[in-house]
């Protein structure tokens, strides 16, 4: 008999249920009155898991970087030819699939024939087809792929920053991988991995839309085997990462029309509780509104004075894993911003921070987090999110209400510090070089 839980909060009137099913497979099924109903079906796999073993194992397995990557793109094929998407428009149902730096994810949205659809993603998911000549043909699909993303300034500025901070960590590692790694892939190594990864004892299903408990579990009963128990162990080599960013430059040139920059605040102060991880995300975030916002004192010196574009965006990464925040823009003179933002920082630590606007920033991003509850994708993704980092989406509204501004002030003295800071360029090709 399956035990299924629920979970709620009463303050939100939301709640939903979890359950582990007989393969193995954790399933949790948020019901809500919407017309699109979303799935997503997640292994805790990604970028960062290329060095790996299986409990009993003699010896550590090392992969090429870039093969969680590829290996979700290869999943859409399958045996005779039939791709996964062929099979989703006989159901109308939108599906991609993305994989991070520790998650790879397949997903759906429908408003019609949810079952059918769903029976589509656990058959899929759970059925791998590898060739060595499909693998071949992929090399090279995906090779072009990653030279398009190394001439996409976004993706340079990106990748710049994470590898001007993190010196071992390997969040530092480019998701897609580079065409020398990702052309010593084979047949053997993508089984390998899928065979350890892709066990349902390692993976989630997250359900969110206008369906029932009792639908879900019977696609699962019809779909889905028994998954062999194991545990796997990962190496992931990084705990000498030095507390100091690792370079306070990254700079490349590329066919921009002004420089773009994306300043990096270093964190490696991270717990091992996940509420404890959850408050900090949520601290980060007021922080960030607080200090970068269009409201800011800092936004609108730079706007004024023409150094900044007048979008300026501000965000912050708090897991396990890896803990940052990053503000970019579009400037003449990034060097000017950055020295500003030293600057600025400083007086912010000295003057202290502002109760009402301390306040202003907290509803806001309470807010953010309420309405995050009314979009099936943003609870589904929130949700496994939260699953593999260890906590509930359903704890946010008490722990951004727990925050004070002690705690937030705590953050900005603690976590900025100037060799902390790290600052990716990417600069117009200068004449000449084209």
């Amino acid at each position: 008999m399956v035990k299924i839980i629920e979970k709620e909060n009463k303050i939100l009137n939301e709640k939903y249920y979890a359950f582990k099913h007989k393969t193995g497979l954790d399933v949790y099924v948020f019901p809500k009155k919407l017309t699109t109903s979303y799935a997503l079906f997640a292994t805790r796999y990604g970028a960062v898991d290329n060095k790996f073993m299986i409990e009993g194992d003699k010896d550590f397995t090392s992969v090429p970087d870039g093969i969680a990557h590829f290996l979700e793109h290869k999943m859409f094929e399958c045996e005779g030819g039939v791709d996964a998407f062929e099979l989703y428009a006989k159901t109308g149902a939108s599906a991609n699939a993305y994989t991070s730096n520790t998650m790879t994810a397949y997903l759906f949205s429908c408003t019609e024939k949810f079952d059918e659809s769903l029976e589509i993603l656990l058959d899929f998911v759970t059925h791998p087809y590898f060739t060595e000549a499909t693998v071949q043909k992929e090399q090279g699909i995906i090779g072009q792929e990653i030279r398009m993303y190394d001439d996409h300034p976004g993706a340079r500025l990106e990748k710049g920053l994470l590898q001007a901070m993190y010196e071992k960590n390997k969040m530092r590692i480019d998701i897609a991988g580079t065409t020398e790694s990702i052309a010593e892939i084979t047949a053997d190594t993508l089984y390998k991995c899928y065979y350890t990864f892709y066990n349902l004892n390692n993976m989630a299903l997250c359900v969110c839309g206008d369906v029932s408990v009792d639908q879900v579990m019977a696609v699962c009963d019809k779909v889905l085997k028994d998954a062999p128990k194991q545990t796997i162990i990962r190496d992931y080599e990084d705990g000498d990462e030095k507390r100091e960013v690792y370079k306070k430059r990254s700079v490349c040139e590329l066919h921009v029309s002004k420089p773009i920059f994306a300043i990096g605040v270093k964190d490696m102060d991270i717990s091992d509780d996940p509420k404890e991880r959850m408050k900090k995300a949520y601290g980060m975030s007021i922080l960030n509104e607080m200090l970068y916002s269009q409201s800011s004192e800092f936004y609108n010196e730079l706007y004024d004075k023409n150094l900044i574009a007048h979008d300026l965006s501000s965000s912050s990464e708090h897991t396990k894993y890896c803990s940052f925040v990053q503000i970019s823009s579009e400037s003449s003179d990034p060097e000017a911003v950055y020295d500003y933002f030293v600057e600025y920082i400083a007086k912010m630590q000295k003057k202290g921070l502002d109760v009402d606007e301390f306040e202003l920033a907290k509803r806001t991003i309470y807010a953010s987090s309420v309405k995050s509850f009314d979009s099936t994708d943003d609870i589904a993704n929130n949700l496994i999110y939260n699953v593999f980092d260890g906590g509930d989406i359903l704890d946010a509204p008490e722990v951004i209400s727990s925050i004070d501004i002690d705690y937030v002030s705590e953050l900005l003295n603690s976590m900025y510090k100037e060799e902390y800071y790290a600052m990716s360029v990417v600069n117009p090709i200068k004449k000449g070089k084209e």
